[in-house]
C-alpha cells in the first residue's frame, strides 16, 4: 500500500551515508515472518552498496505475493533502501520482504536508522473511455467483465490490489447448486429423510417460522412439502439408506435460503432474504456453474456428478459441487477476460461514481497505488464488485446488530485485505440504498493465530467432529456457521478443535484409509502443517495424543487416549445408529474407524484447532434481480450494476456455506450480461 511520507534518496545523500558507514562487501542473510510463513533474503553487497536482493526462502501464495516477491527486491536494489512501498494485497508478504532485507543489511554494517524511505511518485493523471467499467477482479467481477464483453461491450476492469481474485482466490471453491440429475445418482441416507420428514411436518402456523412477518416464504414451504411427497411417491417401495434415490430441488435450496438466514437482530427485529433474489439464486445457480465451465473452469455437474456432491461447512444439505481452488479459478477466469477482449488494471482503487447531468452513473475516478489519477468514462455504466468490509472490522462493529461483545476492531479475519467496503460506500455517496449492514459472518474454523483458512484440513460437514478443550462434541457440526461461531466463542478463548479422519477427504487425500499422510490437500500438506504447528497427527490414537501433550500450554490443552476414544466411539454409535440424541445432527456420514487406522501406520488422525473470525458480510448495496443498484426510493439508480459481497438482500442474517461462489457468478454474471446490453 501506497506510504504517506515520500523520501526519494538524493545521491549526495547516498555518498555521505555508504562513506561514513562500516559496511563491508559480501553477503549476508536475513530473516523474518511472512503471511504464510518465515522469509528469507539474500542481500549482496558491493563496493558499500547494495548490489542484489534474493529471496531464498518463502512459503508466500505465488498468485497472492507474486509482485511483492518480485518488485519489493528490484525497488530496495534501485532505491539503495529496504524501506520501499508494500504491495497492495500482500501486505505482511511485503513486510516479511523488507523485514528481512533491513536484517541482513543491518548484518552488514549498515545502520538502519539512516536509510530513507522510498515511495513511488504518482504519475500523469490518465483518461480511459469504454462501454462497461467493472470495479473489482473476484469472481463476482471477473463473470461480469466476461459476461459484459460476450454481449460486445467495451469492458475495462480494475482492480484495487496487486494481484486478481478477491476473496476468491482464497476460497475453496464450494459452490451449491441444485442438480437433480446428479442426486439421482446418490442415495438418500436415514438421517437426510428424517430431515425431509421434520419439514412435512411443518405447519404454516408454526410461530417459529415467522411467517406473519414473510408472508411471501409460506407458498415456498408448501410446494417444498408437495415436492417431497412427490418424490416419496416416486420412490414407493425404497427404503432411505439402501435403494431410495437423492433428493434435492430448488424449494429446497430456497427453504434452506431462509431457515438459514432468518436471524434476530439486537434490536429485536427479524430479517430474512429477499425472496426474489434467494429463487434467482438457486433457480440460476446450476447455470451458472456450467457458464463457468464453458470458460475451462474444471467444472462438473449433472451425469456424473454424484459422487462428487457433498456438503461444505454451513451448507445444510450435500448440494456442493466442487471447483478446483480459488487460484486456478481465477486464472482460468482471467484468460477468460483477456480473450475476451477485456483491459486490466490492477492496483487501481475506485474512489467515486461519476454521475452524468441526468443523474445516470456514467464512469468512475480512481486511483493507482502510486496516486496517479484515473478517470474511466464509462457510456454504458459501471458494475461494482468490489466486495465487502470483513477486512474493515471497525465497519463491521460500526454497523453490528449481531454479534455484540464477540466483535472487536481487531476481530480476525478470513479475508484479503482489500476488502474493506469501498464500494459500498461508493455506492451510498451516490444515493445508493443498502440492506442487513448489521450482521457478518463469522468462519468458525479459522485459524485461531491468522483468521485464515489455509492452514486446517477441510472435510464434508457430516464428517466433521468439534471437541471444546476436554476433548467433548459441543455442538451440531451440520449446524449454519453462526450457530458454530456462537458456540464456539463461549469456549476458553474461543478455540475449539476439529478431529479429521473419515472418508470425506478422498482416497487420494491424507488421513483417511489407504492414503500418504503427506499427501497433498488444497495444495497443502500434512507434513508442512504439522510441522508449522497448524495440527497435531498421529497414526493412533497414542501418538495423537502424544502430539498434543508436546504442545500443551497456554490455550492449547493436551488430550488424552482416552478422551480422544471416548468421545470418537461415542460419536461412531450415533452415525451407526443415525441418530445424534446430544445435538440433533441432521446428516451423520464417516464413522471414524479407528481399527483400520491403528492397524495401518500409513494413515492417521489429524485434530487442527480452530477459532471463528469475519468471513463474510451479508448486508451491501441493494439490489434487483437484474442486478441493477436501487436508490431509497426503491427506483433503479441507471447505468449502476452490482454482484457479490457487495450486495446485500441475498443471504439475510447468515449466508449458506457454498452459497456465495453460486452468488458471485449467478449475479455477475447477470450483472454484466445487463449492463453490456445496455443503451
Amino acid at each position: 500500500m501506497k506510504k504517506s511520507v515520500v523520501f526519494v534518496l538524493t545521491v549526495a545523500f547516498m555518498f555521505s551515508f555508504f562513506s561514513c558507514s562500516k559496511v563491508k562487501d559480501g553477503i549476508y542473510t536475513g530473516t523474518s515472518a511472512g503471511m504464510q510463513g518465515p522469509v528469507e533474503v539474500k542481500l549482496t553487497v558491493a563496493k558499500g552498496k547494495i548490489s542484489g536482493v534474493e529471496i531464498t526462502k518463502n512459503r508466500e501464495t505465488p498468485a497472492v505475493a507474486g509482485v511483492a516477491l518480485k518488485r519489493i527486491p528490484a525497488e530496495i536494489v534501485a532505491h539503495q533502501t529496504p524501506y520501499v512501498d508494500t504491495v497492495t494485497g500482500a501486505t505482511l508478504a511485503s513486510h516479511g520482504i523488507i523485514n528481512a532485507a533491513a536484517s541482513a543489511a543491518e548484518s552488514a554494517g549498515f545502520n538502519l536508522e539512516k536509510f530513507g524511505r522510498y515511495s513511488a511518485k504518482p504519475g500523469e493523471d490518465l483518461v480511459l473511455n469504454t462501454d462497461v467499467v467493472v470495479v473489482g477482479a473476484g469472481g463476482a467481477g471477473l463473470s461480469a467483465a466476461v459476461s459484459a464483453a460476450q454481449q460486445g461491450a467495451n469492458v475495462v476492469l480494475i482492480e484495487k490490489s496487486s494481484f486478481l481474485g478477491g476473496n476468491t482466490v482464497v476460497a475453496g471453491g464450494a459452490f451449491n447448486a441444485v442438480d437433480v440429475e446428479a442426486q439421482s445418482e446418490t442415495i438418500l441416507s436415514k438421517a437426510q429423510k428424517k430431515t425431509l420428514d421434520s419439514y412435512l411436518a411443518l405447519s404454516v402456523n408454526d410461530p417459529d417460522l415467522h411467517f406473519e412477518l414473510f408472508p411471501e416464504w409460506k407458498k415456498v414451504l408448501l410446494d417444498l412439502q408437495k415436492s417431497i411427497k412427490a418424490h416419496y411417491a416416486a420412490n414407493a417401495g425404497k427404503s432411505a439408506g439402501k435403494d431410495m434415490a437423492g433428493y434435492d430441488s430448488i424449494e429446497l435450496h430456497m427453504w434452506h435460503i431462509y431457515t438459514g438466514g432468518l436471524r434476530k437482530m439486537d434490536n429485536g427485529k427479524w430479517i430474512a432474504s429477499d425472496i426474489n433474489l434467494a429463487r434467482t439464486l438457486a433457480e440460476s445457480a446450476l447455470a451458472s456453474y456450467d457458464w463457468t465451465g464453458s470458460l475451462g473452469v474444471k467444472a462438473v455437474s449433472h451425469k456424473g456428478a454424484g459422487k462428487t456432491l457433498r456438503t461444505v461447512l454451513g451448507a445444510m444439505w450435500p448440494r456442493t459441487h466442487q471447483y478446483s481452488n480459488g487460484i486456478p479459478l481465477i486464472e482460468t477466469l482471467r484468460k477468460a477476460a483477456e480473450n475476451a477482449g477485456v483491459k486490466i488494471y490492477t492496483e487501481t482503487a475506485g474512489k467515486s461514481l461519476i454521475k452524468s447531468s441526468d443523474g445516470r452513473i456514467a464512469g468512475i475516478n480512481a486511483v493507482k497505488s502510486d496516486g496517479t489519477k484515473v478517470t474511466i468514462n464509462a457510456s454504458k455504466g459501471v458494475v461494482l464488485a468490489s466486495g465487502g468490509y470483513c477486512a474493515n472490522p471497525a465497519m463491521v462493529k460500526k454497523y453490528d446488530e449481531y454479534w455484540g461483545k464477540d466483535l472487536t476492531d481487531r476481530t480476525l479475519t478470513t479475508n484479503v485485505g482489500t476488502n474493506t467496503g469501498d464500494g459500498i460506500i461508493m455506492a451510498m455517496e451516490a444515493g445508493a440504498d443498502t440492506v442487513d449492514l448489521g450482521v457478518a459472518q463469522m468462519m468458525p474454523s479459522s485459524s485461531p493465530v491468522k483468521g485464515t483458512m489455509t492452514d486446517g484440513i477441510w472435510a464434508d460437514a457430516s464428517e466433521q467432529l468439534w471437541i471444546d478443550g476436554k476433548g467433548n462434541r459441543f455442538v451440531n457440526e451440520y449446524a449454519e456457521r453462526d450457530v458454530l461461531a456462537k458456540a464456539s466463542l463461549t469456549l476458553e478463548n474461543g478455540i475449539f478443535y476439529i478431529v479429521y479422519a473419515g472418508t470425506g477427504i478422498g482416497k487420494e487425500d491424507p488421513v483417511c484409509k489407504g492414503a500418504d499422510p503427506n499427501a497433498s490437500l488444497f495444495g497443502n500438506k500434512i507434513k508442512d502443517m504439522v510441522e508449522n504447528g497448524h495440527i497435531w497427527y498421529g497414526s493412533t490414537l497414542k501418538e495423537l495424543s502424544a502430539a498434543t501433550a508436546k504442545t500443551a500450554g497456554g490455550a492449547c490443552p493436551a488430550f488424552t487416549e482416552e478422551q480422544l476414544r471416548s468421545t470418537i466411539e461415542k460419536y461412531n454409535s450415533y452415525v451407526a445408529n443415525q441418530k445424534d440424541p446430544d445435538f440433533g445432527k441432521e446428516v451423520l456420514n464417516g464413522a471414524i474407524d479407528l481399527a483400520y487406522i491403528e492397524s495401518h501406520p500409513e494413515v492417521g488422525i489429524a485434530i487442527s484447532p480452530r477459532k471463528a473470525s469475519l468471513h463474510h458480510t451479508m448486508g451491501g448495496v441493494k439490489i434487483n434481480t437484474n442486478a441493477e443498484v436501487l436508490d431509497k426510493n426503491g427506483k433503479v439508480i441507471k447505468g449502476l450494476w452490482a454482484a457479490g459481497e457487495v450486495t446485500g438482500g441475498v443471504h439475510a442474517g447468515n449466508r449458506l456455506g457454498g452459497n456465495a461462489i453460486a452468488d458471485i457468478f449467478t449475479f455477475g454474471r447477470i450483472a454484466g450480461k445487463n449492463a453490456g446490453s445496455s443503451r
